[in-house]
């Protein structure tokens, strides 16, 4: 007897025994194959409160068939093109030395890709260019002059981002930054008592589940000229797996990098956690990483920071240190809505 000819019987035979095995086998043995099925999910979008324009512009894209990312960098660059927003893009407050420096990341989830900019100058949209970034390069993250003459590659015009408004409040900052400089006190606004910081964040849900998310900034207001803060940083500003969720934050970068915020919300949804709950217990995490030095003498941080997600199925959730608010859009329409808070 070959051996091909064994191998030939011994198969056929065993196989006959497996066929007559699984017929007197009782029904209960016998696994069905799995079938997984997901959930339909439902269009969403959520930012930041000064987002609220930007969501609904979002949700209209999508629902009408466009990509998260593009709906995601369409929605922040209402904000980044209004002169009265002085948080980002044209109009954003300078740093020390009077000069714009933008920062802006962006993921998108079906192709798992991302793109990011940092200290970008003379750009009024920087999500525009954190998204040439993702699209046509190998990187992810340009910086600085480089970044600038790429932007300019593809197009982009140099254009003078201070207003007259934001060049104000950098003269009063200036005016007031220290008791023995040649300078004038100049009494300062009530808004200028608060050392400002803002940023845009959008997470977008499609209805067929897909998800992309963008952070755009124009940072700590007076920042050391080429500090850069969360956003621009995947995975801290903002993180997307298509898979499960996206989240995105505005406030303290410095202390959102040190617990990679995004990143480790989305994991906390990867566990089954709702949006609302993953956020809260990332701000837990930041709270415990907080040093001595940036906690008030109750305890609690002394600084602002807040979190957004969404889930694939379109369930969404903010939170924050302290009360705050944020912007969400979906068929129901666009509103603002009370972030879960950490601190009452």
């Amino acid at each position: 007897m070959s051996d091909s000819s064994f191998s030939r019987r011994t198969f056929l035979g065993t196989a006959g025994a497996v066929v007559a095995g699984t017929a007197l086998a009782p029904r209960s043995a016998i696994a069905a194959p799995a079938i997984v099925l997901r959930p339909p999910s439902h269009p969403v979008a959520v930012a930041s409160a000064n987002g609220l324009r930007g969501v609904a512009r979002a949700v209209e894209m999508v629902l009408k068939g466009g990509d998260t990312l593009d709906a995601a960098v369409e929605g922040v660059k209402i904000q980044e093109l209004d002169p009265n927003d002085d948080s980002v893009g044209y109009g954003g407050l300078p740093n020390e030395e009077g000069t714009v420096q933008l920062d802006a990341s962006c993921m998108h989830g079906p192709t798992r890709r991302a793109g990011a900019v940092g200290a970008l100058e003379g750009i009024k949209t920087p999500s525009e260019v954190a998204r040439l970034v993702l699209k046509y390069t190998n990187h992810i993250m340009l910086v600085g002059r480089d970044a600038q003459r790429f932007a300019m590659s593809y197009g982009f015009k140099l254009e003078d981002l201070l207003t007259p408004e934001s060049r104000e409040k950098w003269l009063q900052w200036r005016a007031n930054r220290g008791s023995n400089d040649d300078y004038l006190d100049v009494p300062a606004t009530e808004k200028m008592a608060i050392r400002p910081t803002g940023t845009v964040n959008m997470n977008v849900v499609a209805p067929n589940g897909d998800i992309s998310s963008v952070t755009t900034t124009s940072g700590l207001a007076w920042k050391i000229p080429g500090r850069v803060g969360d956003s621009p940083i995947v995975g801290a500003g903002q993180y997307t797996d298509n898979d499960i969720g996206a989240a995105g934050s505005t406030g303290r970068g410095e202390s959102n990098i040190m617990v990679c915020g995004g990143f480790l919300t989305v994991e906390h949804m990867r566990r089954g956690m709702h949006p609302k709950d993953a956020a809260l217990e990332t701000l837990k995490r930041v709270v415990a990483m907080t040093p001595p030095r940036l906690l008030r003498p109750d305890g609690k941080p002394s600084f602002g920071l807040q979190f957004y997600a969404v889930n694939k199925k379109g369930e969404y959730g903010a939170a924050s240190i302290f009360r705050a608010r944020f912007a969400v859009a979906d068929q129901k329409g666009a509103r603002v809505e009370d972030t879960a808070v950490l601190f009452a």
